[in-house]
């Protein structure tokens, strides 16, 4: 297990370094650079000449070659040093601690709803005698799938807060403004937990120790839930830990979307102003949280089958895939 923890840290590591080194090429291909973007935001743009531009790509380090900012920008991640805001002259680590709370609690409520909707749905889905309620209910999780995130951000928004007027549309004061955001962003999750666990437990239906606890006189409720959805959930839960980090992702269009103050949000300005420390600050912190929830899910595999724990040390990927 010791070994297994030191490689998977070592992943986490790479993960890290590799979202690190392509953000920063990404925001370096760009045609413009920050100081222009602040100069050209400016009211009085045209008083801003070509030597106090200059000045001001010397003062955040911008008037270096591209591989030894790359080298300092790593260095001072490194040490947690991720820099200051080119835009409003911020540090990046407040920024990113002043938005963060707001995010975090979209994405728990939005995981929560979808764990709720999407093993529900397959449990009864699965578990449903008859055919029509089976199809019916297996049918929701693909429709899911298919409806783009900002579509049922806006229809949301259009039904219940201006029509029918029962939410909130924007903000992010109190429990009614939270169900909107996460509603929408916990719908595709919910689509991908239902369609996993469902699959998984039909493939259980026919194996023999279902057969046998059947014969034991075990109830088909007691069947489908202690034996089927416990094995089953291993598939689901191996592939929460990616969904987990998607809502980090998916934020960004429901927070524009309903004007809520968040990383998503932050994000998205930061990369529209090209707020290069506050763009690699942010992507870096979030693999940090992205790859600290995989490792937490892998380190739960054992409660749901403690065999696990006697391969995971040699074979992780094996244990993982049983």
């Amino acid at each position: 297990m010791t070994r297994y923890l030191v490689r998977r840290f070592l992943q986490a590591l790479f993960v890290l370094w590799s979202a690190y080194t392509v953000c920063f090429a990404v925001l370096y291909l760009l045609p413009s650079d920050p100081v222009s973007l602040m100069v050209s935001a400016g009211s009085e743009q045209s008083m801003v000449d070509d030597a106090q531009v200059e000045a001001l790509r010397a003062q955040y380090g911008l008037d270096r070659p591209v591989t030894v900012q790359y080298v300092d920008h790593l260095w001072h991640a490194l040490r947690g040093d991720f820099g200051v805001s080119v835009q409003s002259g911020r540090d990046v680590t407040r920024v990113f601690l002043d938005v963060l709370p707001a995010t975090l609690e979209l994405a728990a409520a939005a995981f929560a709803l979808a764990l709720l909707l999407g093993l529900g749905l397959a449990y009864w889905g699965t578990y449903a005698r008859r055919s029509w309620i089976r199809q019916t209910l297996l049918s929701i999780p693909p429709f899911w799938a298919s409806l783009p995130t900002f579509w049922v951000g806006l229809m949301l928004v259009q039904l219940v807060s201006f029509r029918w007027g029962l939410l909130p549309a924007t903000g992010n004061e109190g429990t009614r403004s939270l169900l909107l955001p996460a509603v929408t962003l916990a719908l595709p999750t919910a689509a991908g937990i239902a369609q996993v666990f469902a699959r998984s437990l039909r493939a259980t239906e026919t194996e023999h120790y279902i057969t046998t606890a059947a014969a034991k006189g075990a109830s088909p409720r007691r069947v489908h839930l202690r034996h089927s959805a416990r094995n089953a959930a291993l598939p689901a839960l191996t592939l929460a830990g990616v969904w987990a980090g998607n809502l980090l992702a998916g934020s960004v269009v429901v927070e524009t979307v309903f004007s809520r103050t968040g990383v998503g949000r932050t994000t998205a300005t930061a990369v529209g102003t090209q707020d290069i420390p506050v763009v690699l600050g942010l992507v870096i912190l979030s693999s940090l949280l992205f790859t600290v929830v995989n490792l937490a899910v892998d380190l739960t595999y054992p409660l749901l089958d403690p065999r696990i724990l006697g391969s995971a040390a040699t074979h992780p990927l094996k244990a993982r895939a049983r």
